[in-house]
């Protein structure tokens, strides 16, 4: 059975930093990545990391949030700096084949962890 478990989310101010991890289990995978929704929005692209250490991020997390991942032990970090307030949201784990940051194209995701920040 394949499982991604997320941790790490929480209520933090702004300028703070967290550090969210997903474990996965059951299988490898070629691409990581998290994506987040915030209430009333679209689920959107936010990180994602092949197995081979390659990364893509969104615009709006660029220069403050960092993807990396173990693969001895299936699991990825996303290192977030600098929160903002629209930050706040939902952030999923997503796993599958293809490196894209299309949501669709992802197999498995986990259950979520909130993030809130405040301002």
């Amino acid at each position: 059975q394949v499982r991604l478990v997320e941790s790490g989310g929480g209520l933090v101010q702004a300028g703070s930093s967290l550090r969210l991890s997903c474990a996965a289990s059951g299988r490898t995978f070629n691409v990581m990545g998290w994506f987040r929704q915030a209430p009333g929005k679209e689920r959107e692209f936010v990180a994602t990391i092949t197995r081979n250490n390659y990364t893509l991020y969104a615009d709006s997390v660029k220069g403050r949030f960092t993807l990396s991942r173990d693969n001895a032990k299936n699991t990825v970090f996303l290192q977030m700096n600098s929160l903002k307030p629209e930050d706040t949201a939902v952030y999923y784990c997503a796993a599958g084949g293809r490196l894209t940051t299309w949501k669709n194209l992802y197999d498995y995701w986990g259950q979520g962890t909130q993030v809130t920040v405040s301002s």
